[in-house]
């Protein structure tokens, strides 16, 4: 009886034994994230046409199961219709790869697009661990233009001559290329009257004879053009063609080409060298 009920009683232990360690193994704290960085020294601002760099500490005495990261423009914070403006920027990504680890140093870099909307936006980071519990950042951070862009630079491979002459129905052309280290924007060809007196950064496509007017490249940071216009035409090569009339209509007069772009970004203008020509209209 003794030896029954002692045999009883250490199943009875060993089984108590086996749930609270089952138990004990279950009852793990929540993940936890520290030292959390968005953008470089947290400054917690990203740049359009770069990356966002995010960088956090983990300990998960559960075990990590995934790490899930939401981003969202702060005016389509509760959205559900699925109807955006073009330019909002939304990401949503999960990561398993730290899936089994107690500590993980979480590093990365999240592309920002060109026309992500301006402003703030919300961003969820969450990390999941094998219990089902779960750990929650939510802060903001800006998204903003590049500050010191530099100017794009123009190459003139063809143009006319120093000074070379045009006579009514003859072709004008220049041709090269333009590049931006991360995002071209407009670009204009002007053909300018010298007596205009026009510094470069004025001539536009309202107070000059158009060659070339456009917002769409090859890519987004080079595009080789070419524009060519005829001396005499009743309408030039602006994005709606403009009559050649009024204050621009042709004269016999020295001229010059301008070539100037700027990129996306609203930065500073680059600008060609002037190319003189003169046109004579009979």
């Amino acid at each position: 009886m003794n030896r029954n009920l002692f045999s009883i009683l250490a199943i009875f232990s060993m089984a108590l034994f086996v749930f609270v360690s089952c138990s004990d193994d279950d009852d793990f704290p929540a993940p936890v994230i520290s030292d959390l960085e968005i953008g470089y020294d947290n400054s917690k601002v990203g740049y359009r046409g770069t990356d966002l760099h995010i960088d956090a500490e983990i300990v998960a005495e559960g075990r990590i199961d995934r790490i899930v990261l939401e981003i969202h423009h702060e005016g389509d914070h509760g959205h559900k219709s699925g109807q955006h403006d073009d330019h909002e920027w939304e990401f949503e990504y999960t990561w398993t790869e730290f899936s089994g680890l107690k500590n993980a140093k979480f590093h990365k870099h999240i592309d920002i697009p060109l026309d992500a909307e301006l402003g703030d936006y919300h961003f969820h980071f969450k990390v999941i661990d094998m219990q089902g519990k779960v750990t929650e950042i939510e802060t903001e951070f800006e998204v903003k233009n590049p500050e010191n862009t530099n100017a794009p630079v123009i190459t003139v491979t063809s143009a006319p001559s120093d000074g070379q002459v045009f006579h009514m129905g003859e072709s004008i052309t220049i041709a090269g290329t333009v590049t931006h280290e991360m995002a071209l924007g407009g670009m204009y060809i002007g053909l300018v009257r010298a007596d205009q007196n026009l510094e470069d950064a004025d001539v536009n496509s309202s107070n000059t004879i158009t060659l070339l007017h456009t917002h769409d490249y090859d890519s987004p940071t080079s595009h080789a053009f070419e524009a060519t216009i005829v001396v005499g035409a009743e309408h030039d090569n602006n994005i709606t063609p403009k009559p050649i009339d009024g204050d621009i209509a042709w004269q016999d007069a020295e001229y010059y080409i301008l070539v100037k772009s700027r990129d996306a970004f609203g930065g500073p203008f680059g600008f060609s060298e002037r190319y003189y020509i003169d046109i004579h209209m009979h």
